[in-house]
């Protein structure tokens, strides 16, 4: 994918993997114009309510792709293309026997590593305790991130970012919201 032909121009792009609704990714993109956002979700209606949200702010800046995140970064990401990538609330697989089946993976991270430059910002979101620990214990365990906080700590509340769906449903339900932003190491 070429990126620049993509958006009709060359400037800095935020890739924002799974984004629910969309209204917290189309809130960043109107108050972002000088970045390009990619959203990329499997969820169909939340694809459609971002399309809707982002056809009445009549952005130029935001494209949406329905597909696996993987797959995108693998097969349409070229490496070293992305200055940032949002990863807001994705599901914790609570049950030990689904880790396996969460997002933040060494594997993943490698993947990531290879699509972001360097000095690149990795912001994770979740309201799951076990997984922000699991977020730090894998992401500081790779070595080519650095946790901007200090080694193992979190952001305090509220975070940079406005505020989604998952994480107001969260708060209703007395869950603690955790915000980690990594920074790839290099130049």
């Amino acid at each position: 994918m070429e990126l620049d032909q993509v958006f009709g121009r060359a400037a800095p792009r935020v890739l924002d993997i799974g984004f629910g609704d969309g209204a917290a990714l189309v809130e960043m993109a109107a108050n972002d114009p000088q970045r390009d956002y990619i959203g990329v979700e499997v969820h169909r209606p939340g694809l459609g309510h971002c399309l809707q949200y982002a056809e009445q702010m009549q952005l130029s800046n935001l494209r949406l792709i329905s597909m696996d995140a993987v797959d995108l970064l693998t097969n349409h990401i070229p490496e070293r293309s992305l200055s940032a990538v949002n990863i807001f609330f994705p599901d914790p697989w609570p049950k030990k026997r689904h880790h396996k089946r969460r997002l933040i993976q060494p594997n993943f991270l490698e993947l990531l590593a290879s699509r972001l430059q360097r000095g690149a910002l990795l912001h994770l979101a979740t309201d799951w305790a076990d997984y922000a620990q699991w977020m730090v214990e894998v992401v500081e365990a790779d070595g080519r991130y650095t946790n901007t906080a200090g080694p193992g700590q979190y952001l305090p509340y509220p975070p940079p970012r406005p505020q989604t769906k998952f994480e107001r449903r969260g708060l209703q339900r007395g869950h603690t919201v955790y915000d980690l932003i990594y920074r790839l190491n290099g130049a």
